[in-house]
This record gives structure tokens, sequence and C-alpha cells, in this order.
């Protein structure tokens, strides 16, 4: 049994007869009453993203978790495809697992957490921050911006990502896999 205190970012917790993924967490202390844990939870089987409130002091119930490090191989419609780095088993994961499949590169190592008493996996970690290649963009025109001016971009795995107009097609970026959003252009 864990407890508000324990609440973290990634943590698994069985509520409301289904596993949760804590996805984002505030603890808020008011001037008067009592604290209290403000989270966002995603369900690992449906990918439905909940807003809950948990008084000071309550009690969770958690899920013993393991992590495992993979490498995503191919998407075959609503599932991808992961191969374990150290043993080179195959899974099969349902979209819902992944927070942003579409900034999922083929080839990249990925953190799986699973369940450690049925063995199912329950959801993917990415890297804090991917490098991907614009693939299409409109050129930037000069002159029509006020400040932080932005273009959508195709990058390399289909998605859409908003970058400053100096971006060309054919430019290397980071993106931030947590909101998919740009952060730096990538020198070679």
């Amino acid at each position: 049994m864990a407890t508000t205190s324990d609440i973290r970012n990634g943590l698994c917790i069985r509520y409301n007869h289904d596993i949760y993924k804590v996805v984002e967490f505030l603890h808020v202390k008011p001037g008067k009453g009592p604290a209290f844990v403000r989270t966002k939870l995603k369900s690992v089987t449906s990918g439905k993203v909940i807003d809950n409130t948990f008084s000071a002091g309550h009690k969770l119930d958690d899920v013993r978790v393991e992590t495992h490090k993979f490498q995503y191989l191919y998407p075959e419609g609503d599932l991808y495809h992961f191969m374990n780095v150290e043993d080179y088993n195959q899974i099969t994961l349902n979209v819902n697992a992944l927070d942003n499949p579409g900034l999922l590169k083929e080839g990249e190592v990925v953190t799986v957490l699973i369940n450690s008493e049925d063995n199912m996996p329950l959801s993917v970690d990415m890297p804090a921050s991917v490098v991907l290649e614009v693939t299409a963009t409109e050129p930037g025109v000069k002159g029509n911006t006020a400040t932080n001016a932005t273009k959508p971009a195709t990058v390399e795995t289909g998605a859409t990502v908003n970058v400053p107009l100096f971006i060309n097609e054919g430019d290397k970026i980071k993106v931030e896999t947590d909101k998919g959003t740009y952060k730096e252009r990538v020198k070679e």
C-alpha cells in the first residue's frame, strides 16, 4: 500500500477496477483546510485520461512494476511491435499504451513498464527527447512575424510539430516527447 506522499510521475496504481499511471500531480496545501493531491491519471488499458483529487494521507493500491529496455521495431495498424534488448523476445502493444506514438522512430530504445504479478506490459516510457528529421515544411515568409512565429512541419515519423520559421526541410530537430513540442535544431 502506498499513500499520497508516494505519488510521483510514472507511478502505477489500481483505481476504480483499472490500472492507472500517474501522468501529472500537484501537492496543494491551502491556507485553510486539509492538504490534498491533484492528479491526472491515464488508464493503461484504454488510454483514457481522468483528473482526480486525493486527500492527504489517502491509501493507494500501488502496482508492483518492473522496467525493461525494449527496441521499437515497426507499427501494424493499432499495434506496435517491440523487442527486448536482453533476451530478444518480442511483444506487441496497443497504441493506448504509448504516450506519444507519432514521435516513435524505428530502432528507438524505450523503457516498458511490466506488471510483475502477471507479466503484462502496462505502458511505455519514451526518452525525454528524440532527434527527428523534417521531411516537409513551408518556407518561412520574412516580415509577417511579431514574436515567436511558428509553422507546422512534418517529421520523418509522420507527426506534425510546430517549429520556428528558420527550420527547413532536411534539418534535424530535437522534440520533447512528453508534450510533442520543438526544443532545438540539431547540428551534425
